[in-house]
């Protein structure tokens, strides 16, 4: 027996898209699936621009140049994160500041980032672990204070709310990951929400190369050429019909997994009163989207003996990130701007369990019974 961390959910209309995309004859981005599900996008969160790209780290990348990052600029950002969030600053020669993560929700610590501001700061990157918000309004006050872009990293936030805002229409920009790995899926895929107007008509020229080809397109201009710095960050219109799938199904598939992730907290709570292992913190005013279930053991020896466990009985369960600061490139292209013990302490203890749609109820219980009877035999 193997039961996989992740398998992704299909809703069952992807390959009928794909085929109808391809009869369209249209392959290139911004054709038909693409405006659909922009149009989807906004229409669901409420509010912003929507610019799909071929990757979260695409909409990170455009909105670094949108922020206007040089050379020796700062972004405030914690260190527990994908390097997607740190090197989307640093291709434009920005520095990375990491902050510590606060020890509840594991979210950048909104009270150490007013400290870790200088001269050199141009903007704060919250980003929303495991789908849940980071403290938006606190972080949103001390940007405007100082003059400061906010971009929200929501690529594990799709569905998720703050205060009963959806994630992703906060700050000035945010940046969302259809990874096969999310909540909603293409294989690769982002997209760049602009809640901040003036910023829409550039961001579609860096998006395209550094052309106004969108502008041509909707008859503005006569012809199209170079007007700025840019890349090809457009998905292919196979890419985006099949989201387009994906998407009109957002509430069910969150469902879904929170069945899933309600389940595991119900079941292994008895073992986190014990002081055992700890569970998720949820605060009140976040609605999260079930991304992702995780847990944290004592100590890092627990939790490689108990990733050792699982692992042996078939059971992919796995660690996350290695902060950002403890790495080779961290240490060469950033720096930090508080103590790291918080996130230095809990990166190696947590350990994420499977959770997808697909994901049947004899396998959850598998899992469920192996971290009981580890924690059982093992933990004293």
């Amino acid at each position: 027996m193997t039961i996989r961390f992740n398998f992704p959910y299909l809703v069952g209309t992807e390959l009928e898209y794909i085929q109808d995309a391809v009869k369209y004859g249209r392959l290139a981005g911004d054709g038909l699936y693409t405006r659909k599900c922009s149009e989807l996008l906004e229409a669901y969160l409420g509010h912003g621009k929507v610019l799909l790209t071929h990757s979260c780290t695409a909409a990170l990348e455009i909105a670094a140049i949108l922020a206007d990052i040089q050379p020796g600029d700062e972004v405030i950002m914690p260190s527990y994160t994908f390097v997607s969030t740190a090197n989307a600053f640093v291709l434009r020669g920005g520095v990375p500041v990491f902050i510590d993560i606060r020890p509840d929700t594991l979210n950048i610590d909104e009270r150490l980032i007013e400290a870790a501001i200088t001269p050199r700061t141009k903007a704060i990157v919250p980003v929303h672990y495991a789908g849940v918000a980071c403290e938006m309004d606190f972080i949103m006050e001390i940007a405007r204070h100082h003059g400061l872009l906010v971009i929200e990293d929501a690529a594990q936030a799709l569905g998720s709310s703050y205060k009963g805002r959806k994630l992703g229409t906060l700050g000035d920009f945010a940046a969302f990951s259809f990874h096969e790995t999310k909540n909603i899926v293409s294989g690769e895929g982002g997209a760049l929400v602009i809640n901040t107007h003036h910023f829409v008509e550039r961001a579609e020229v860096i998006r395209e190369k550094g052309t106004n080809r969108s502008r041509f397109f909707r008859g503005e201009v006569d012809k199209y050429t170079w007007v700025d710095v840019g890349s090809s960050y457009l998905p292919s219109e196979l890419v985006a019909a099949f989201l387009y799938a994906q998407l009109q199904h957002i509430n069910e598939i969150n469902q879904k997994r929170m069945l899933i992730w309600k389940k595991y907290e119900s079941t292994l709570q008895g073992t986190a009163h014990q002081g055992h292992i700890r569970l998720p913190v949820i605060p009140e005013a976040c609605v999260h989207n079930a991304h992702l279930f995780y847990l944290l053991t004592r100590t890092h020896a627990e939790q490689i003996e108990l990733l050792a466990a699982m692992k042996a009985k078939g059971v992919n369960a796995v660690f996350h990130y290695i902060p950002l600061h403890a790495t080779d490139a961290g240490q060469r292209f950033s720096k930090t701007g508080s103590s790291m013990a918080i996130t230095e302490d809990l990166a190696w203890r947590l350990i994420r369990l499977p959770i997808y749609p697909g994901l049947g109820a004899s396998d959850q219980h598998e899992i469920q019974r192996q971290v009981i009877d580890w924690v059982s035999d093992n933990v004293r």
